[in-house]
């Protein structure tokens, strides 16, 4: 019976890891939409996003089952109430891709992005990426190192977010109101894409350590 319950929380983290390969897939193709103004590629996006909302569903109703069968004590249970915080930050994750794209989708055949700003929106799109493989390795691995790494991933995510602002206080009105709205929104979302994944990360130390914070790579290395 016990052999039974360890397999359905491996289940969990299987699902879970299947997750972050949704919500990578999902910015990705959502950051190559905006760049390149590619409608049929955020409609893409758009649509998929069902399939993540699925995942959660189903993996919140086996939680909920094994919680009610099973009465998980100590670290199993640890393991389905963090599978639970997780799976909330992963859906929403795939719900800020989502946005990426509608921004696309609306401002198609023009296109969201300056020209003085794709390298900047092209780095978020790439750290975006890097930062939910690496959580999808900390679901997987529960590699406290790796978690690390995310909180310095986050700090450039913020470092570029703050550009575009910086940007957009000294082109704001060359570009016009519409286009500093749209990207101001734009940069939100791929900084919030970030944060959720470094509260993956969080939700995995905390199982693994009981503890909150995450030690940062280069305070391990020190």
């Amino acid at each position: 019976m016990r052999n039974v319950f360890h397999d359905e929380l491996a289940g969990l983290v299987d699902t879970l890891v299947e997750m972050t390969h949704f919500a990578e897939s999902a910015m990705s193709r959502a950051t190559t939409a905006l760049l390149d103004s590619d409608r049929a590629l955020a409609e893409s996006v758009i649509a998929a996003d069902s399939r993540l909302d699925a995942l959660e569903r189903d993996l919140e109703e086996r939680s909920l089952l094994l919680l009610a069968r099973q009465q998980p004590v100590a670290t199993d249970l640890r393991v389905v109430v963090t599978a639970l915080r997780m799976a909330s930050s992963l859906e929403r994750m795939g719900d800020l891709a989502r946005h990426v794209a509608k921004l696309t989708r609306l401002r198609h055949p023009g296109s969201v992005v300056p020209p003085e700003i794709r390298a900047t929106i092209l780095q978020m799109g790439q750290v975006a990426q890097r930062i939910v493989a690496k959580a999808g390795s900390v679901i997987a691995s529960r590699d406290i190192a790796v978690a690390g790494e995310m909180e310095i991933d986050d700090d450039e995510m913020d470092r570029l977010h703050r550009a575009v602002f910086t940007f957009l206080q000294q082109h704001g009105q060359e570009v016009g109101t519409e286009v500093a709205v749209d990207l101001t929104l734009c940069s939100r979302y791929y900084e919030r894409f970030a944060d959720h994944a470094v509260s993956v990360a969080r939700s995995v130390v905390f199982l693994v350590t009981g503890e909150h914070e995450v030690p940062r790579r280069d305070q391990l290395a020190g």
